[in-house]
């Protein structure tokens, strides 16, 4: 058997979780964070190197340039935070980093934060599905918001999902069939704004799913094929239609929101869904791959609430 995720060395010996970290955002040997130059020196202190580019000559860790830098916290709480995120199909609240760790809870806090922001989807994305794939569309509501907000399209009809007047933040997922899932947190949802969504994220000769609701009408328009199945009437599948994707991301979410966090600020809540979507698409690999993914998702973010001078 292999050793438990607890009695790894890089949890507890700073060089080891040093070695782990720069094994996972440098395969080949550090690069410089500042000119991606890949000749460098060894400073006197471990762990510190000075690039060779004559243009540059900065010094630079494997924290620099990445959610990590300018941390006070030691590398084996940044291997424990990384690790434990990526091992829990949940989640993981920052009480029980404070737990394990023995730190403060706004360390654990800020920590747990800056690993969700490591997560987050960044940069450039290409369109969803093609010819012959499916890409279901569907929205759902979690927590309550500060001040109820509702679409000028509604005009005074009643809500139609269960909770929707309490909880009332809504969120729009894309899922491609037997692929990678991408949610938006909305301020409303409302027609323009899911169709805005839809089509800029799903290529034209996709097969778009969703249910029977009125934000979707005229999609057809948009895409090879708009297939919809009529929740309301019990109807769930139907052939090979359905949402039934959509809806079990919504599931694990809501579950892990309410057991794990139970509660998370509005502000936030953007962080909370690139936590699920991460580990949904990466669901096919292991943990240890979906930690090494996530350690070099944070390359490039830098998540501050004062602005260093």
């Amino acid at each position: 058997m292999g050793k438990s995720k607890i009695s790894q060395k890089h949890f507890h010996d700073e060089d080891a979780a040093r070695a782990w970290f720069e094994t996972a955002r440098w395969p080949n040997g550090p690069v410089c964070p500042h000119c991606q130059s890949v000749k460098h020196y060894a400073t006197k202190k471990a762990g510190r190197y000075r690039c060779a580019s004559k243009d540059c000559r900065k010094d630079f860790t494997v924290m620099t340039g990445t959610v990590m830098e300018r941390s006070h916290s030691p590398l084996t709480h940044w291997a424990y935070a990384f690790t434990t995120a990526c091992d829990g199909k949940k989640g993981f609240a920052a009480h029980q980093l404070m737990r394990q760790l023995g730190c403060q809870y706004n360390t654990a806090w800020f920590l747990h934060h800056r690993v969700m922001e490591a997560m987050r989807r960044g940069g450039l994305e290409t369109p969803m599905g093609g010819e012959g794939k499916i890409v279901e569309a569907d929205e759902t509501y979690y927590g309550k918001a500060a001040t109820l907000r509702v679409s000028k399209q509604r005009k005074g009809r009643p809500f139609t999902k269960k909770g929707h007047l309490w909880n009332n933040r809504p969120i729009v997922a894309l899922v491609e069939r037997g692929g990678d899932i991408r949610t938006f947190h909305v301020a409303v949802a409302d027609k323009e704004t899911v169709a805005g969504i839809v089509t800029k994220n799903i290529l034209k000769e996709s097969r778009l799913h969703t249910d029977e609701s009125r934000l979707y009408t005229g999609m057809d328009q948009h895409f090879s094929a708009h297939e919809t199945v009529k929740h309301s009437a019990k109807e769930y599948v139907r052939g090979d239609i359905h949402t039934n994707s959509a809806e079990g991301f919504f599931g694990i979410f809501k579950r892990g929101m309410r057991g794990v966090y139970q509660h998370c600020a509005e502000k936030n809540l953007h962080r909370y869904l690139a936590e699920y979507e991460f580990r949904y698409n990466t669901r096919k690999i292991s943990d240890g791959e979906r930690a090494v993914l996530a350690i070099k998702g944070g390359e490039g973010k830098r998540l501050t609430y004062r602005q260093p001078h």
